[in-house]
């Protein structure tokens, strides 16, 4: 084959546009330091670069969103249970002080003071909350865990408990004693022997207050076994059955603490203090229901129904506990069925990877703890209610005489009965509170170790997570971006190249010219 000037020239010529082709592209990387500029210039490093980008942005979603978000909402909790637990450890401190047989009338309007104080103090600790969401009312994250303000509005609720449930507690009857003052005492007929205390069974609901109108419908009920086919069938308790009685407490004579210590079977409904009586043998029903074990099912759990209307500020709200209904809304249906799901709330922090963040109010934020708190208060308060009486009646009895004089040390004879029954009962319930009230602590130190420990393996996962953004930012570096100096180099030499080619085609057209001359 004859290889002509004008081949040699077009080969040239070819190669130098080439040349610039090359210059361009290494041009182009130096701008933008990327080894392509499309996918189509390297498919290979396109796919790797997609991928390792891929994996770039997931992590950083972990390491510089989620698990920063997941660490806030931990230390928001964490600090709101080690709030709640300065608070019960200082109720056992009241506690402790309160069973003290020793104490003196200012000693304990201090304990009722400090009570009340820290009783407002607990739920209002739970409304602790992350960026505008609540960390403790699971999903709801948009609802408080307590009512914000004073609200009508009427909930039937159902309580799910066990025969834990059930307590003995006792009742001081004093009839018209802390109605008597220096206007009337000559004519109230208070003795001795209107002051006596019972014991009583009772069911104490979350909440006191509770509806009490005409279509009030309290009811307990529990699985029975029928031994003849070996199911557990359910039987109710009910107002419309008979077997529950609405009394109140302002009733006399009886009143419903006697009439269900009276009466074994006797289901007494007081809702102004959120109470069901039991008698002797409605209580030993109840403590008999248990479960068995042998099913998934709980044989032991006793539903209480009951509703509530008015709600005051403070008050915990119902649907972050109970399956309930209010305003054509059910709540927590699933709560009935066996069913339930925790309202876990957990966030990605890793490659298939999850870690919980939140604690619901039911694991620390307890309806007892305010329940107990007031039966501590009201015993205080009875305590120095009548002692207050009989410092005033103390003082009538200076100058009275005759008829009077004898009237008033009747009455005073009556009110140091019912001092005396009225402190060996607060005693008791303080010395209770002590264990109660450790009880709720535990609980919150639970949450707080179970909180440290999500803090913890956070922790870990952080460092993990960091290790391994850098490692993926490394390798996409790798496979994306130029090394600088290599480009330079192959740069400096496509434009010697380029100005040689330039040099060679120059002298075969001046070869072309001198032949065709």
């Amino acid at each position: 084959m004859r290889i002509t000037n004008k081949i040699i020239q077009r080969n040239n010529l070819s190669n130098i546009n080439t040349n610039k082709i090359y210059q361009d592209k290494l041009s182009t990387q130096m701008s933008t330091q990327k080894k392509i500029n499309r996918p189509s210039d390297d498919p290979v490093v396109a796919i790797r670069a997609l991928r390792l980008r891929s994996s770039v942005t997931e992590v950083t979603q972990y390491y510089s969103k989620n698990i920063p978000d997941a660490e806030s909402w931990l230390n928001v909790t964490e600090d709101a249970l080690n709030n709640l637990t300065d608070i019960l450890t200082d109720m056992i401190s009241q506690c402790t002080k309160g069973s003290n047989g020793d104490l003196t009338s200012s000693d304990r309007e201090i304990i009722l003071e400090q009570l009340k104080a820290l009783s407002e103090e607990v739920y209002s600790t739970g409304d602790a909350d992350y960026a505008g969401r609540y960390v403790f009312t699971g999903y709801r994250t948009d609802t408080s865990l307590s009512f914000t303000e004073e609200q009508t509005l009427r909930y039937d609720i159902t309580e799910q408990i066990d025969n834990t449930a059930l307590e003995s507690m006792t009742k001081v009857n004093m009839g018209d004693l802390l109605n008597i003052n220096s206007g009337n005492y000559n004519n109230m007929n208070v003795t001795e022997n209107d002051i006596s205390s019972v014991e009583v069974y009772r069911i104490q609901l979350s909440y006191d207050d509770c509806y009490s109108g005409a279509d009030a419908a309290p009811s307990i009920s529990f699985q029975v076994l029928d031994r003849a086919t070996g199911q557990y069938n359910w039987e109710t308790w009910d107002a419309a059955g008979g077997e529950i009685t609405i009394m109140h407490a302002s009733d006399k004579n009886p009143d419903p603490y006697t009439q269900a210590a009276n009466d074994p079977d006797a289901v007494i409904y007081v809702p102004e203090t959120g109470e069901l009586l039991l008698g002797s043998n409605r209580h030993e029903t109840l403590m008999a229901v248990k479960d068995d074990g042998t099913t998934v099912a709980n044989e032991g759990e006793i539903r209480v129904s009951y509703q509530k209307e008015n709600w005051e500020k403070g008050d915990l709200r119902p649907e972050h506990y109970f399956y309930c209904q209010a305003d054509g809304i059910t709540y927590n249906a699933d709560y009935l069925t066996g069913n339930a799901v925790r309202q876990d709330i957990e966030y990605d922090v890793g490659f298939n990877q999850t870690i919980k963040v939140n604690s619901t109010a039911d694991e620390c934020f307890q309806h007892g703890i305010g329940r107990d708190v007031d039966d501590l208060v009201n015993s205080l308060q009875e305590v120095i209610d009548i002692e207050t009486l009989i410092t005033d009646l103390e003082k009538l009895q200076e100058t009275a005489v005759g008829a009077d004089a004898e009237k008033l040390q009747t009455q005073l004879d009556a009110a140091n009965k019912a001092l005396a029954l009225s402190k060996d009962k607060c005693q008791k319930l303080f010395e209770k509170g002590i264990t109660v009230f450790q009880g709720y602590l535990d609980d919150a130190n639970l949450c707080i170790t179970n909180c440290g420990t999500r803090s913890s393996k956070l922790e870990l996962i952080d460092n993990r997570m960091k290790n391994q953004k850098t490692t993926f930012e490394t390798l996409k570096s790798e496979n994306e971006d130029i090394d600088i100096t290599e480009v330079v180099i192959q740069l400096t030499s496509a434009e010697l190249t380029y100005e040689a080619a330039l040099m060679a085609t120059g002298k075969v057209v001046q070869t072309s010219l001198l032949n065709f001359i």
